[in-house]
């Protein structure tokens, strides 16, 4: 998978992880393409872990449940950082 087909599954997959999560996630377009990236890198490597196999085509079902599944791991990471910082405030 290419680099652009890497971003956009990114941004869709951080996309749907912000609306599978409860409550009001912060940050815009690019933060949520950012997370959702690293989403996927983190989906891929747990795949690549468990089952022997990571990311794979764009159009695969696997890809995108792992990276959807990634996604959902570092926005609440990500919430849990951000909602931290601002309780300090």
């Amino acid at each position: 998978m290419g680099i652009l087909g890497f971003l956009i599954l990114g941004l869709i997959a951080g996309a749907i992880a912000k609306a599978i999560l409860p409550g009001r996630q912060g940050g815009g377009w690019v933060i949520t393409m950012v997370l959702g990236v690293v989403g996927a890198i983190l989906g891929g490597w747990i795949g690549s872990l468990i089952f022997g196999g990571g990311l794979a085509e764009f159009f695969d079902i696997r890809t995108w449940l792992l990276a959807i599944l990634g996604s959902i791991v570092v926005l609440l990471i990500y919430g849990a950082v951000t909602n931290r910082s601002h309780r300090r405030v």
